[in-house]
């Protein structure tokens, strides 16, 4: 995909090489991203790699689909279909914390520079930038909000107990 961000040593960074590509009519190149009804067939009937094909899941689609095949996914999109739609958030949430999911979690769609943060701290590990749109502002977006008090699933302690200067008298 191109115009898209991930983390790469714990810093967000334009991914120049990055080898996975929606492929909404299945076609069957490696490091494919398929619709999961297309990445069942492509898997289970076809014989394809799993560790080489991505799932996107569309707003619509309940994340408890992909939990018998949670660990062997590398990488799971998430749509936005609009900027004003944030069903993918509480999807990514659930991926990560309910059904522990390590893999790259990817936003794709209407993704803009204002969402990143946010993105970020529901557990997504990756960005596929709206193409309209610039990369270099869009990694503002994820600096503007690093620090957030409350806990999320990118910083699971809240922000008083990650401060070493703060102590508890409270035991």
């Amino acid at each position: 995909m191109n115009n898209t961000i991930g983390y790469l040593e714990g810093v967000a960074t334009p991914l120049q090489d990055d080898p996975w590509y929606l492929d909404e009519a299945g076609a069957g190149a490696p490091h494919a991203v398929l619709g999961w009804p297309r990445w069942q067939t492509r898997v289970e009937r076809e014989g394809g790699d799993p560790s080489r094909l991505g799932v996107l899941l569309d707003p619509d689609q309940d994340p408890e689909v992909l939990r018998a095949e949670i660990t062997r996914l590398p990488l799971i999109a998430l749509r936005f279909p609009s900027f004003r739609d944030g069903r993918a958030y509480s999807q990514a949430s659930l991926l990560r914390i309910r059904y522990g999911f390590l893999g790259d979690l990817r936003a794709v769609g209407d993704v803009l520079r204002d969402q990143l943060a946010l993105m970020r701290h529901c557990g997504f590990s990756s960005f596929a930038v709206r193409e309209d749109k610039s990369v270099t502002d869009a990694l503002k977006g994820l600096a503007d909000f690093e620090r957030v008090y409350a806990r999320s699933v990118a910083q699971p302690e809240p922000r008083f107990r990650r401060h070493s200067s703060v102590r508890s008298d409270h035991g």
